[in-house]
This record gives C-alpha cells, sequence and structure tokens, in this order.
C-alpha cells in the first residue's frame, strides 16, 4: 500500500512519477504530499492519468467536441464510484460518466467510445468514469433482470433471450450502456406500447454528487429516482438498475411501406398508432430513386410464433400507401433486433462512423408535425444526410411516465431524428447552424429536443424554457443530490 493509500493496481501514470493527491490550490495532481494536497482514496479499480487510456475519453460518437479530462477512473466496484465521488465533491472537481459502449467485435477499429453526440459526457477536464468497469449481467429471472450500469442493452438481450426473456422496448442499436440511455430517456421502435426504456424501470441504485449510495425507486426516494431518469446524469450516476422483461416472440414480420404524400404517411402512421395493430413502429425520409425529393416509408413490424404466420391483410387493412412497393420481411426477433450492426459495420468500413456527426433530436406535437416537415424538407439535402437515417414517426404520449422525459403535452407526438453520417469534408459548422434553427422552429411549434443531439449554443433561458414547469423540480434535485454541481458539466444544463 503506497503512502496516498492506493493499492498497487490503483494508479497509472506517467514519467515514473507517483500522483499522491490533489493540489487544492493549483487544481492539479500532486507527485509529493503537503498542506495543500488532498491525498486520493484507496480504490479497487484504476485511475489513468495520462496515455491512450486517457485519449480515448478526450472525444464521442460525435467527433465535434474535444477535451482531456484530468483523469479517468475504471471501476473495480461501485464503492470507488462513491469514494471518487465524495473526493470530487469535496475538491470541486466535475465527473461524468462514459459508457465507452460499442461493438466489441471491432474494439480494436474503434468499436468502444462514448455515445454522447455533442460532448454531453465529457467532464470538461475532470474525471471521467468507464462505466465498463461496471458491466455484469447480475441476474436474470421471468419478468425482470438486474444489470449493472455498463452492460450494454446487446449484452442484456442476449443474455436474456437466452431464457426467453426480453427488454421490451429497444433502441435501434443496441451496443449501448444502460445507464447512458436510462440518462436520456432510451427511445425505439415499441415506444407506442412501453413508453421509454426510462419507463421499464423497476429499481435504481444511484451514487449522488456526494459520494452517497441510494436504492431508488417509484415507493423509495422517489425524488432521486424521477431526477436521474431521462436526467441527464445531473443528479446521481446510475450504477445498477432493475429492469422489467417480456417474454420474447420468436418470428418478426417485418412491413415498409413507401409514400409520396405526406398527409397520406401521417394519416396512416397515426392510425397505426391508435389501434396498436403493430408490435413496434417507426419511420423514414429518405431520398427517392431520381434524387429529386424526399419520400416516406414506414416500418411496422409484427410479432408471431414460429410456423404461424401473421394475417397480413388485416395488419395492412385501410392503409394507403404506394401500390405495389410494400416489402414484407421474415425474420427472426433476434435478427430484427440487432439488424443495425450490418449498417454500423458498413459505416466503419467506408470512414464515416470516425466523421463528425451533427445529430439532431426533436420530438413535435402532431398538430404541428406536418408544418415542421416540409420546412425541414425544404432545408435538408442529400448531403445533409449522407449516409445516415432520418427518422420521423409518431408516439402517444400517455405511455411515457417518466417526468424528466421531457415532451410536448399533445396526446400524439412525432419523433424526429437527424442521424446523419455526412461523408468527409461536409460543412459541420454549417451544419450545426441548421441544427440550431431546426431547434429554434420547433420549439416556436411546440416541440422539445431530446438530450442526445448536437444544439449549439443551448442557454440557460433555453433549459428553462426546455423544462417549463419542472423546471423548479430539476433546480431542486441538483441543490440537494449535486450541491457541488460536479455532475456531467457537458449537457450545459445548469452552466450554460
Amino acid at each position: 500500500m503506497s503512502r496516498s493509500g492506493l493499492s498497487r493496481r490503483a494508479l497509472i501514470a506517467g514519467a515514473g512519477a507517483a500522483v499522491v493527491g490533489w493540489n487544492t490550490a493549483a487544481r492539479s495532481w500532486a507527485a509529493e504530499p503537503g498542506a495543500q494536497v488532498a491525498e486520493l482514496p484507496s480504490l479497487d479499480g484504476t485511475v489513468t492519468l495520462q496515455g491512450e487510456g486517457l485519449e480515448r475519453f478526450c472525444g464521442d460518437f460525435g467527433h465535434l467536441v474535444t477535451a482531456a479530462p484530468r483523469a479517468v477512473l475504471r471501476p473495480g466496484s461501485v464503492l470507488d464510484v462513491q469514494k471518487t465521488l465524495a473526493f470530487a465533491h469535496r475538491h470541486r472537481i466535475p465527473v461524468a460518466v462514459n459508457g465507452q459502449s460499442g461493438d466489441a467485435a471491432v474494439v480494436g477499429q474503434g468499436g468502444l467510445e462514448s455515445h454522447s453526440n455533442y460532448g454531453q459526457a465529457n467532464p470538461r477536464g475532470g474525471i471521467a468514469i468507464d462505466a465498463r468497469g461496471l458491466d455484469k449481467i447480475v441476474s436474470i429471472r421471468p419478468g425482470q433482470a438486474v444489470v449493472e450500469a455498463g452492460a450494454t442493452w446487446a449484452q442484456l438481450t442476449d443474455a436474456g433471450l437466452a431464457q426467453g426473456w426480453v427488454p421490451p422496448c429497444l433502441t435501434d442499436y443496441l451496443h449501448l450502456s444502460v445507464g447512458g440511455t436510462l440518462s436520456v430517456g432510451g427511445i425505439g421502435g415499441a415506444v407506442q406500447h412501453y413508453g421509454m426504456q426510462v419507463d421499464t424501470v423497476r429499481e435504481l441504485e444511484v451514487v449522488t454528487g456526494t459520494g452517497e449510495l441510494v436504492t431508488a425507486s417509484r415507493e423509495r426516494n422517489r425524488e432521486l429516482f424521477e431526477a436521474v431518469l431521462a436526467g441527464g446524469g445531473q443528479a446521481g450516476i446510475i450504477v445498477r438498475a432493475t429492469l422489467a422483461l417480456v417474454a420474447v416472440r420468436e418470428r418478426s414480420t417485418v412491413f415498409t411501406l413507401a409514400y409520396d404524400d405526406l398527409d397520406t404517411y401521417l394519416a396512416d402512421q397515426e392510425r397505426v398508432l391508435a389501434d396498436g395493430r403493430f408490435d413496434l413502429q417507426v419511420g423514414n425520409v429518405v431520398r427517392s430513386a431520381d434524387g429529386r425529393r424526399w419520400r416516406y416509408t414506414a416500418e411496422l413490424v409484427a410479432y408471431g410464433e414460429a410456423g404461424r404466420a401473421v394475417d397480413r391483410q388485416a395488419l395492412l387493412a385501410g392503409l394507403a400507401p404506394v401500390a405495389g412497393e410494400t416489402a414484407v420481411v421474415e425474420q427472426s426477433w433476434r435478427e430484427y433486433a440487432f439488424r443495425v450492426d450490418a449498417f454500423a459495420g458498413y459505416l466503419r468500413a467506408a470512414g464515416l462512423w470516425a466523421l463528425p456527426k451533427p445529430w439532431l433530436s426533436l420530438f413535435l406535437p402532431a398538430s404541428s408535425a406536418r408544418v415542421f416537415m416540409e420546412e425541414a424538407a425544404r432545408v435538408l439535402t442529400a448531403a445533409d444526410l449522407g449516409a445516415g437515417l432520418l427518422l420521423f414517426y409518431p408516439y402517444a404520449r400517455q405511455r411515457v411516465k417518466a417526468p424528466l422525459a421531457v415532451l410536448p403535452q399533445e396526446a400524439v407526438g412525432w419523433h424526429f431524428d437527424l442521424l446523419a453520417f455526412p461523408g468527409p469534408g461536409a460543412d459541420t459548422a454549417g451544419m450545426l447552424e441548421r441544427n440550431r434553427r431546426l431547434y429554434e422552429r420547433a420549439v416556436e411549434l411546440g416541440g422539445k429536443r431530446y438530450l442526445i443531439g448536437a444544439v449549439p449554443g443551448m442557454t440557460g433561458t433555453d433549459w428553462r424554457r426546455h423544462y417549463g414547469g419542472l423546471w423548479e423540480q430539476v433546480e431542486r434535485a441538483k441543490r440537494r443530490f449535486d450541491p457541488a454541481g460536479i455532475l456531467t458539466p457537458g449537457q450545459g444544463i445548469h452552466n450554460a
């Protein structure tokens, strides 16, 4: 045990210098003890101060914001997270969790990274916590799973599938950390039936900004529970989650319907939403074959059992897509759940994965969805989209229960999700300015933003307007659970 109390494997420093603590006056690591040096706590995991282990945490999936943390903690236990946060709280050091998610099969090709898009998971010169240090599937039983926050939805899906149980609501890309998506909401094609991923949480273990470990649920410590789910990492760090599971259906019948007329697309999608005839419901905005205009496609999925065909005619009754262009594909449940992996592999192989990606994620009230989509379609070009996707599909507001998953108040809303993968040399600065203009127009029309996107120039006024009547609750939770204001500064919610 060293003089600082660190275990022999707890610290990786450079140039042979053993860091013993934090110089409170210089606000930097110290190699020698002194009156102004606060000694580091003993840890089970590792702290990295330089080299590749630190460089991996300078950027994120969006490749738009780069800032080096002072240190990276890979926790060996929940107690490590508690000790680190207590230390950071005392000395006002910013902290943010980085899911370091990605397809483990391509780790050597940049497969692990933060999936924040605009520096949200960057501690801005503070301590980054590598969530992969806590990535175990703790238990799976009928209807329920307990997982550590650094585990990915892909891990949980495969582990649950082996026992016939799966998460009810999945994001399109599954190699994302559980804690990461729960911190922003987690939306996917089953939102129409189950809400967001935060709505499937039964209990959490959370480390607050003072280092306290708290068990929270709707029945116990509810204020913290609601402040953490979709809270942007402002009130605490999720270290473990108890999640609902549902029995898996073996087959997925995937219908892809094409539309040239926006009004017909909107009407059909809202009809499907209202009667709930499909198990999953998403939609895309794509370029026409001649490249001259935008088209709309509804991707609708019906689950079934092996050997028993779904009633295709009944499922498509009353819908009016372009005649002769409806495609139907039969897949296993898992094939559809992991459908994005092949696309992600293509993007990596083409060199597009590592380029800047100015994503924009919005929620619109149904009453203004048509106006916004028409205006956006006039502004956006094929180059803006690149090799990416523009998702556009409806959801039922009543299904989303988590208060901080902020949505327009109308009963039906639309998710507009510009998942751009522009090519080399794209005008990223111009695209960010476009995002800002579209965001402001969405707000004028009653819309809200999703916390994952890249919206530059967010001010305190923007955030207060975003949260509306919830702002006082958000501020109160911040004061109570993170009084030093150290957690997840990259969101910019309390320091804009």
